[in-house]
């Protein structure tokens, strides 16, 4: 799992480290910059979710075909992957070109930061192609069980980028626009790079022959029974990132600000999570293939317990020295005042944020997609959201309330994740065609791709 896991944390590392330093130049900027571009981060985080979501429903597939030592099946798997990539692009750079401005305005962005917005987000919309094709050919990697390579070559790109951003920024005196063209042309060089190693003979165990290629609405639609619903999650996400920036706009635009920037500085806990268990669903996925159910038990219980671990410790610093990480990226008190108290009840949930992370790509791993959708469609529209619209508009409490709402979110999810949990692997283990009630998985039970 270590051997999984570590390259990813150090690419992740190196990438919120690009997302924080980001943050902190478009602060230089002045807060104005720093609050327009916080409004688009729920549609960027929407374009990425999705992308990362089928993503990994690509790394379970070859994983599984890998652990069958099924070479033709991993073939088929990353090839349609690809094809589905394709779509992905043309439907979200439409979207984006056509309606971005209206989107915006949704979100709640006030007119007078339209142009500021729109200069950081008409960039990345055009540059999606690069995004997405990284994305997929990492994702195919990462089902063989390569995560150094993805590692160098994502960590290079956060290098270039945060090299770029200055330079785009104030040297050549772009703006907000050079933090959005430095993020473009990073990600064009990792997808260059990954598009030669892939298609360098002999480095990976998946092989690109055009000569052979067909599609398959079999195996797309198996790679999108288990990728689409983590999508969904995503696209939950940022709606619910979308719907807290509107609630949180009646406090002021500095709360706005302080809720993405802690959401950046939340990436530093996440980040040994996000790649404890992006290793498990590979993991389990090939376990899962080799019918070799007690080391599913095993790598389960001790990815739990290390990604728990880290919740709590990590949970206990960013309460102590939260003040001081919120004055890194602004100078404004409002900001400082809204992010720490973020930071400091936010905290509290991290330890629980890990168990429900784990749970939804532990099920994942085993095939089932849904429940990593229903999970968010339970913190975020079920409970979080709910309680925040009850804080703003009924009670109208402080703002903490509102982070209060979140926290009762995350807590109640994680119980139902392991209870969740439980049940798969119970049933997983005895050697049930489904891990989960009939019930609750009516449609996810075709027999797998031959």
């Amino acid at each position: 799992m270590w051997g999984m896991a570590m390259p990813m944390m150090i690419g992740m590392a190196l990438q919120t480290l690009y997302m924080i330093v980001d943050m902190i130049f478009i602060g230089m900027l002045g807060p104005e910059a720093l609050t327009a571009v916080s409004f688009d981060m729920p549609l960027v985080f929407l374009g990425l979710g999705v992308t990362f979501g089928l993503g990994s429903g690509v790394t379970a597939v070859v994983a599984r075909y890998v652990g069958a030592r099924d070479a033709a099946g991993a073939d088929r798997a990353a090839e349609n992957g690809l094809l589905l990539g394709a779509g992905l692009t043309a439907f979200f750079t439409v979207l984006g070109a056509v309606w971005g401005r209206e989107l915006l305005a949704a979100m709640g962005v006030p007119v007078s930061l339209m142009p500021l917005a729109w200069e950081y987000f008409g960039p990345v919309v055009y540059g999606y192609v690069f995004l997405v094709l990284s994305t997929f050919l990492r994702s195919i990697l990462a089902g063989e069980g390569d995560m150094r390579t993805p590692m160098m070559i994502q960590g290079a790109s956060t290098l270039l980028n945060v090299a770029l951003d200055p330079l785009f920024m104030f040297t050549f005196g772009w703006g907000v626009w050079g933090a959005a063209v430095a993020t473009v042309v990073s990600q064009a060089a990792a997808a260059v790079a990954f598009v030669w190693l892939m298609w360098s003979k002999g480095r990976s165990y998946v092989t690109f022959d055009p000569r052979h290629f067909r599609a398959s609405a079999a195996t797309m639609g198996e790679i999108s029974r288990i990728g689409a619903p983590a999508s969904f999650s995503f696209l939950l996400m940022a709606l619910g990132g979308g719907i807290f920036n509107r609630l949180l706009v009646e406090y002021s635009p500095d709360v706005v600000a302080a809720y993405q920037v802690g959401g950046r500085l939340d990436h530093v806990v996440l980040l040994p999570m996000i790649s404890i268990s992006t290793a498990l669903v590979t993991l389990v996925g090939m376990f899962r293939g080799a019918g070799r159910f007690d080391l599913v038990r095993d790598v389960v219980r001790y990815g739990m317990t290390w990604a728990v671990g880290i919740g709590v410790v990590t949970g206990l610093i960013f309460f102590a020295i939260a003040p001081w990480m919120m004055r890194g990226f602004s100078e404004e008190a409002g900001i400082i005042a809204a992010g720490t108290g973020y930071l400091r009840i936010l905290a509290w949930g991290y330890p629980f944020v890990a168990v429900s992370m784990l749970a939804g790509r532990i099920l994942q791993g085993l095939g089932l997609g849904s429940p990593v959708l229903l999970l968010t469609v339970m913190r975020l529209l079920l409970i979080a959201a709910p309680l925040a619209w009850a804080v703003v508009y009924w009670f109208e409490s402080p703002v903490e309330w509102v982070w209060g709402a979140m926290l009762i979110g995350i807590v109640a999810t994680a119980a139902v994740s392991m209870v969740w949990l439980r049940v798969g692997l119970r049933r997983a283990g005895s050697g049930a065609q489904s891990p989960l009630p009939a019930a609750l998985e009516p449609a996810e039970h075709a027999a797998p791709v031959a």
